[in-house]
């Protein structure tokens, strides 16, 4: 699912050894698969097991959040739930659906805000982020881990990418996505097809070094504008998405696109300049 340049099986001939290779063609033969079959699974495997923390942002979501945690992965081992002051019964729904999520209380406004909350509460190496309002599949938590586990410190979905799509991306919300997809692609040297999108999946070791503070829904493009900087490996993999189920957005395209334009043209402080690298980007 994820377009990156080469393919999962060239990585991996180019790190393993000759000896490594006949371990792998006789655990195959042990278990009646083909070396590559058998890499493919054990990649899979790897990538699942790396996954702990899976955050989920609501505010007034009681009519959304079941259908997103119904749909919820068995094998996602902690969800967090950050929860903006519901006055609905959003909490109770999610605890009566999924016990055992981990209901984190906000009461600052901002989708930035609960991110940024949301990262101090995560344990795990490899965050998901998806939104509450059941326009994100659930289903598609595995691609973005499996393309964590390939060596990805980013993975970003890509509404515009081949295989990707929308329902509910406007012509105005479209048009502002595309001038500023260009600006970053013109000033980072990148190759994106997608940027104001949040249905993302990131290494928390690497979150700890951005210093993220955007309070609103600019903390997506601060993630990716972070991660350019610093020389992380960011790839896009293709996403659906659909209308949310029910309620209202509260994105506010211009507001918002101002504030987006903003975190990609501000200062890079100097500290970060010192210590940047090469970037690099894949799909």
């Amino acid at each position: 699912m994820a377009t990156a340049a080469a393919t999962r099986g060239e990585r991996l001939d180019a790190r393993v050894t000759r000896e490594e290779k006949e371990m792998i063609e006789t655990a195959a033969s042990l278990s009646g698969t083909s070396a590559s079959d058998f890499i493919r699974m054990a990649t899979r495997q790897a990538a699942l097991n790396a996954i702990r923390d899976h955050e989920v942002l609501t505010l007034n979501e009681e009519a959304n959040i079941g259908w997103v945690l119904q749909r919820m992965p068995a094998w996602v081992e902690e969800v967090i739930l950050v929860d903006g002051g519901s006055k609905d019964g959003t909490v109770e729904v999610a605890r009566a659906i999924h016990p055992e999520v981990l209901v984190v209380t906000e009461l600052r406004r901002g989708k930035g805000v609960a991110l940024r909350t949301g990262f101090e509460a995560a344990t795990g190496e490899v965050v998901v982020m998806i939104d509450a309002d059941g326009s994100m599949d659930p289903g598609e938590i595995e691609h973005y881990v499996r393309a964590v586990g390939e060596g990805y410190d980013l993975v970003k979905g890509s509404r515009l990418c081949p295989g990707g799509g929308s329902t509910d991306l406007t012509l105005i919300r479209r048009l502002g996505n595309l001038c500023l997809r260009r600006l970053v692609n013109l000033a980072y040297s990148a190759d994106f097809t997608e940027l104001c999108y949040g249905y993302m999946a990131i290494r928390r070791s690497s979150v700890r070094t951005m210093e993220l503070a955007s309070e609103g829904f600019e903390i997506e493009t601060e993630i990716v504008v972070s991660s350019l900087r610093r020389g992380l490996r960011i790839a896009e993999i293709p996403s659906h998405e659909a209308e949310r189920l029910h309620g209202e957005s509260h994105l506010h395209p211009i507001r918002d696109g101002l504030r987006v334009l903003w975190v990609i043209l501000r200062p890079l402080p100097k500290r970060q300049l010192s210590g940047s690298s090469p970037l690099g980007v894949s799909r």
